[in-house]
């Protein structure tokens, strides 16, 4: 679903967040990518929506070119790719349902997106992905009166209504509290397995990489230097294994902050 042919990245400044990275990520795969911070993880991932552009190499979403995409084509790349942020990324002022929504905008008018008109179909679909992660209920209350993990629920749902095939969280549960933390991640799995939708997820706890991916990418100073696929992996090996993604080993009652 998406290869990374080659590729780099060196930001304005100098700082070379991505080394030549070669890499394949499977349909219905749940990857966690997993490294200390600075480490290249948001740059990895942003690379496969074009939300920043590559130094060097390709990269491609199911053969297609993300790093050529322009225009059209940009943005039937970008609408089967959902995309849920540490910050929510949700706009408070608005309700629940007009937030869940803008998930729509790259399937209608331009104009008519602007006036917030959506057809029936898109509030359906709406509807849909609100009962998926358990917040039907708040559909007409302001996004400002909800409680961090509600707002992220809300988050989830906007790229689900995308009806996207590709799902990438950016340190989703980096400011919530360790039971909303179990919750957020409980509803990506859910929609990973039953949806089938691909799911590529930075998170800077170890743990959770262990309970809910079925691969895992270690990533240390711009190059991906860990991979495995997590089905039958011994839990004591697999933490000892990290010491080449952290610099020490973990222990597997421990949980890793960054």
């Amino acid at each position: 679903m998406i290869e990374f042919k080659g590729v780099s990245k060196v930001y304005p400044n100098g700082v070379r967040a991505l080394n030549n990275i070669n890499l394949k990520i499977e349909e219905g795969e749940f990857v966690a990518i997993i490294g200390l911070s600075g480490a290249g993880k948001s740059t990895l991932l942003r690379l496969m929506n074009k939300l920043i552009d590559a130094t060097e190499g390709e990269v491609f979403f199911q053969g297609e070119s993300v790093t050529k995409a322009r225009g059209r084509a940009l943005i039937n790349i970008r609408r089967q790719i959902g995309m849920i942020f540490q910050g929510f990324n949700i706009v408070k002022r608005m309700s629940v349902m007009n937030n869940v929504l803008s998930g729509r905008v790259a399937y209608n008018p331009t104009a008519l997106t602007i006036l917030g008109i959506f057809p029936e179909s898109d509030k359906q679909i709406a509807y849909r992905a609100l009962k998926k992660v358990d917040i039907l209920e708040k559909v007409h209350n302001r996004a400002s009166d909800l409680s961090g993990g509600q707002q992220q629920r809300v988050a989830i749902a906007r790229a689900l209504a995308q009806e996207p095939k590709l799902m990438l969280a950016d340190e989703p549960v980096a400011s919530l509290d360790p039971i909303t933390t179990v919750q957020v991640m409980d509803y990506l799995k859910k929609i990973n397995e039953e949806d089938g939708i691909t799911t590529i997820a930075n998170l800077h706890h170890v743990d959770l990489a262990w309970k809910y991916a079925t691969r895992v990418i270690g990533v240390r100073a711009g190059e991906v230097i860990y991979d495995v696929q997590m089905k039958g992996m011994d839990k004591k090996q697999f933490y000892e294994d990290l010491e080449g993604v952290y610099g020490r080993a973990l222990h597997s009652d421990e949980v890793l902050g960054e």
